[in-house]
């Protein structure tokens, strides 16, 4: 887990810093960061379940909405065919904007949860002992 959590620590540290010319980087910033810092923590072995519910919590809701936004996920499924949204590095339509949006929320859920899981089993390991 350790190489895991460093890898995605170091991933989340570059998209934070691509989002220097997003629409929105005062949101994208800190949402990328928060993992980073928790991913490096449990690199470290110090973690922190409640702060990985925190998160799993805030983009599971954040993703909610980018589903159901006017350009969000289903504006890209059943307007735009889910016309490939990895094409070039721009996003010149705002639907493939929300849509990579949605799916960087999923990563960083996907993350947490397992950081969550593994932090658990390892916090009830040791209550057992």
């Amino acid at each position: 887990m350790k190489i895991f959590n460093l890898i995605f620590c170091f991933l989340f540290i570059v998209f934070a810093a691509l989002q220097y010319n997003d629409p929105d980087p005062y949101l994208w910033v800190p949402i990328y960061m928060y993992t980073a810092v928790l991913c490096w923590l449990a690199a470290k072995k110090h973690y922190y379940l409640k702060a990985y519910l925190l998160g799993i919590a805030v983009y599971a809701v954040y993703a909610v909405f980018k589903i159901f936004d006017a350009n969000g996920l289903i504006d890209w499924i059943q307007l735009h065919h889910a016309a490939n949204i990895a094409e070039t590095m721009k996003a010149e339509q705002p639907w493939i904007e929300e849509s990579r949006e949605f799916f960087g929320l999923i990563i960083l859920i996907g993350v947490l949860l397992l950081n969550y899981f593994v932090a658990k089993k390892r916090v009830n390991i040791l209550l057992s002992k």
